[in-house]
């Protein structure tokens, strides 16, 4: 597996901070004073408390496996805190189709009010899509909660998320009986579980990205078992008919002496339909509650239509949530599986100059697509070439591209900036509704009904975690 914090701190960085009387630098994961300083900036600058000493430890296990960054201040009170943040890692993200492809997070990107309007932002991501590019991701990717500084990197929202709230006393179940079984289990006897269950939740879902070791721990309350709110948290697990564990709920109930309980789900993991029904069925079902609550749930969520009345479910608080930033366009649209077969162009922009070019997007009817770029020769005749053995091998064998579309001129084009790319790729916003933002450009007729088919997934991509 790719070490991130192999990749020495960017020169240009570097260079452009020291110009500034700033010092940018890898912060070394065998210092502990320096990663507890690393993680009081972090924290501090998303106004968050200090963090209890056993949730420090947890940090500093996961922050020595990535490759942090750090920007300080000589001058400053204590030069040893950095002004500024970021972290990066290599990790899978889900496409439709049940596939995943590599991807770079960014996360902690924070920059102290004391260092403001000095272009230390600018830099740390500048360099993150450098990182990500020499890791061979094919996007980069984070969570975030300004949305108005990330489009200028090429970030686009691609998944967008919401808390869904329950009003118990309104709620008559007519969805379907689980065939499984329910019930209460110990956080420390689940962990050994969760692991496979949240893989086969992530891969059946566009937008989640692949967990990391600590983080199942501490939504199951065990990075300290002993405080108060890891004693209030209550576990259950969804086994199926044959007893197999598919699903699980981390949740706490706060109520007033003698008054019902708000139920607060935000730990929802299913791997499967059947799973996700009966979670929501346990939880909403609930005696001595008015209320359930479940934060970063799907914009498509189902559970209205397993109720009697609809309306005992109501959204809030929907958010953009993933933003995507592609890299490479080749590999992350032969990533995903396509709506419907054809051709389509895409002239794409890129400030950054990462995905700048025209692609040839070619689909066939069993969802697979190949991908060229057109506006590079070399590059062009090099995969002509190599899919033309493939295709003869293939011939050969067993003429099993015979439902392929002919690799004619491609008639449909679409124009479009990086930003927008990132936006559509999951599937969760239609090119369509991006034309009539003026955000794309329909290059021919009939470009954009193809796109829709094109780009359309069978499932509404959602990212359950922050990261």
């Amino acid at each position: 597996m790719f070490d991130p914090r192999s990749i020495p701190a960017d020169q240009s960085t570097i260079d452009a901070l020291r110009s500034r009387g700033l010092d940018y630098r890898q912060v070394d994961p065998a210092d502990d004073a320096a990663l507890q300083s690393w993680a009081q900036a972090e924290t501090r600058g998303f106004h968050h408390a200090r963090p209890e000493p056993a949730e420090l430890r947890r940090e500093l296990r996961v922050a020595k496996q990535r490759s942090l960054r750090g920007v300080y201040d000589p001058t400053a009170h204590d030069a040893g805190v950095p002004v500024a943040t970021v972290d990066g890692w290599p990790s899978g993200l889900s496409v439709p189709g049940g596939r995943s492809v590599d991807a770079w997070a960014v996360s902690a990107v924070t920059v102290s009010p004391t260092h403001r309007r000095r272009g230390i932002a600018r830099a740390l991501l500048e360099a993150q899509l450098r990182y990500a590019s020499e890791a061979g991701a094919a996007l980069a990717m984070l969570t975030l909660t300004e949305a108005t500084i990330y489009g200028r990197y090429g970030f686009g929202p691609a998944a967008s998320a919401a808390t869904i709230k329950v009003d118990r006393r309104r709620v008559s179940w007519i969805g379907p009986d689980a065939p499984g079984r329910v019930q209460f289990v110990e956080p420390a006897d689940l962990i050994a579980k969760a692991p496979a269950i949240a893989r086969r939740a992530v891969s059946r879902t566009p937008g989640e990205i692949d967990r990391w070791p600590g983080l199942l721990e501490r939504h199951l309350g065990l990075v300290d078992p002993d405080s108060a709110a890891s004693r209030a948290l209550r576990v259950a697990r969804y086994d199926d008919r044959s007893g197999q564990a598919q699903g699980f709920v981390a949740f706490t109930v706060g109520r007033e002496p003698n008054l019902p309980g708000i139920v607060e789900a935000d730990v929802f993991v299913a791997a499967t339909d059947e799973a996700e029904r009966a979670l929501w069925r346990f939880l909403v079902e609930m005696d001595f509650v008015t209320e359930i609550r479940s934060r970063l749930r799907s914009v498509d969520e189902p559970l209205g239509w397993l109720l009697e009345d609809p309306r005992a479910v109501s959204m809030h608080d929907v958010v953009d949530h993933l933003w995507l930033r592609v890299l490479d366009p080749v590999v992350a649209l032969s990533a995903r599986e396509y709506g419907a077969s054809g051709t389509l162009t895409l002239e794409v922009g890129d400030a950054l100059g990462h995905a700048a070019g025209s692609y040839v997007l070619d689909a066939s009817g069993d969802g697979r697509a190949e991908v060229r770029r057109t506006d590079d020769p070399g590059v062009d005749e090099r995969r002509t070439d190599e899919r033309r053995a493939d295709e003869g091998a293939d011939a050969a064998a067993a003429g099993s591209r015979s439902g392929r579309r002919s690799r004619g001129k491609a008639t449909h084009g679409l124009r479009l900036d990086v930003r927008e790319l990132g936006s559509i790729y999951l599937g969760g916003v239609r090119p369509s509704v991006l034309a009539r933002a003026g955000r794309i450009e329909e290059l021919s007729p009939g470009s954009l009904a193809l796109a829709d088919r094109l780009f359309a997934a069978p499932r509404t991509p959602h990212l359950s975690i922050w990261f």
